[in-house]
């Protein structure tokens, strides 16, 4: 497949799948209450953390791979079992768990439990598609789904429980996981299936969910604390205020899960990094804009999107818009640095995750929710700007080294 077209679909792929999301949330929040909202809300952060970990641990690792022979398409049919093998493990063990505790935030994560193969399983599919430069296929799958979605939800009636709405949520993805999965049978069948090397000492992917952890699990964790010990209600106000950046969310994760199969096929790392800068100038004046359409949205339209969620997520628009032009720029220098040496990234992550985390802590002590997201729009800018200096200084040092090497390489003079 020719590199625009990759790009288009790549792209559309990620469109497709962030538009699910927004619109789940968009019909959870019309469905519920604000106190149900805020239950599911919370349940549907727990998945995102999960989903992030396993992107981490085999999707981040296998868009890595180079080329298309049979090493990597049996990475990529080894990559979906597992994830579908862990996801069904940890999910027995999560509905095992809850259903000893009650309450309805205990039952929708009982119901969690029960469909997390289906929905980690077609997300696997997703990057192993990318891997093997099909993202028409992922496309395919998503299609689908948005459409099985849409369809479960749309026949719900107002008051329905979280419980039921993560259960319609989570079957309406297993046409898509069954269609994905047959896709990727014929692209790798008769591949071997090796499990062993994901569970190694030496896999990346280990190193991946660390960084994840500190990185985007602590914010959403703590998140869910501060919600927990101060008021319930800044769950649902965020997590609101998030979901009208979805679109964002699209481009974000286009460039950091899928763009590095698209990336690498920029020989020279000079114009990879000049590549990455101007996607992150790009991405942040995208954000600034969607900012401001959103700032202009009449007030029965913003209803019409979160229900009664609308006024709490309004008031963090501003905060929430900066942080997603500072989030631009990090995730670029993010996708940077992961081309450069993926080794390197680490201890960005936890130092400015960790910072980003007490500016949040501090801000809620300080004003409350607007507080706590303005925190983390300045902890996403000092991550951003810790990002591009180290790109920085790896491309100094890697010139430096070249000019040492071809210094050395000069024949001395007679």
């Amino acid at each position: 497949m020719r590199a625009r077209t990759a790009i288009l679909c790549s792209v559309a792929d990620q469109g497709v799948a962030a538009l699910t999301n927004i619109l789940v949330l968009v019909a959870a929040a019309r469905l519920s209450t604000v106190a149900d909202f805020a239950r599911f809300s919370a349940v549907y952060l727990v998945f995102t953390v999960l989903l992030g970990v396993s992107g981490a641990y085999t999707g981040q690792p296998l868009v890595l791979r180079r080329g298309a022979g049979e090493d990597v398409r049996g990475a990529c049919r080894s990559a979906v079992v597992f994830t579908v093998v862990a996801a069904a493990a940890l999910g027995g063990l999560l509905a095992a768990v809850c259903l000893l505790v009650p309450g309805d935030t205990a039952r929708a994560l009982v119901m969690l439990g029960l469909v997390l193969p289906v929905v980690l399983g077609q997300d696997a599919l997703r990057y192993a598609f990318s891997t093997l430069q099909q993202p028409h296929l992922a496309l395919c799958g998503d299609l689908l789904r948005l459409a099985c979605v849409l369809g479960a939800l749309s026949v719900q009636g107002y008051g329905a429980t979280p419980a039921r709405l993560v259960l319609v949520w989570g079957l309406s993805a297993l046409p898509a996981l069954v269609l994905s999965a047959a896709l990727l049978h014929r692209s790798t069948a008769g591949t071997g299936l090796l499990l062993r090397p994901m569970l190694m000492r030496g896999h990346l992917g280990r190193r991946f969910v660390v960084e994840f952890g500190v990185g985007n699990a602590t914010s959403q964790l703590a998140v869910l604390g501060l919600g927990a010990v101060g008021n319930p209600l800044l769950v649902g106000a965020l997590r609101g205020a998030t979901t009208l950046f979805g679109p964002l969310n699209v481009l974000f994760t286009s460039a950091t899960s899928f763009g590095p199969p698209l990336l690498g096929r920029i020989g020279d790392e000079r114009r990879l990094v000049r590549a990455t800068a101007g996607l992150a100038a790009v991405l942040a004046a995208t954000a600034a804009l969607w900012a401001t359409a959103l700032a202009l949205l009449p007030e029965r339209a913003g209803h019409e999107l979160l229900g009664d969620t609308w006024p709490a997520a309004a008031a963090l628009l501003p905060a929430t818009g900066s942080q997603y032009a500072a989030m631009a720029a990090g995730t670029c220098g993010l996708l940077a640095l992961r081309m450069l040496d993926p080794r390197t990234t680490l201890s960005i992550q936890v130092v400015f995750s960790l910072t980003a985390v007490a500016l949040m802590a501090g801000g809620y002590v300080l004003g409350g929710v607007p507080g706590a997201a303005w925190g983390l729009c300045l902890g996403s800018l000092c991550k951003a700007a810790a990002t591009w200096t180290r790109v920085a200084r790896l491309r100094r040092g890697a010139q430096g080294a070249e000019r040492t090497v071809s210094a050395d390489a000069l024949p001395s003079a007679p």
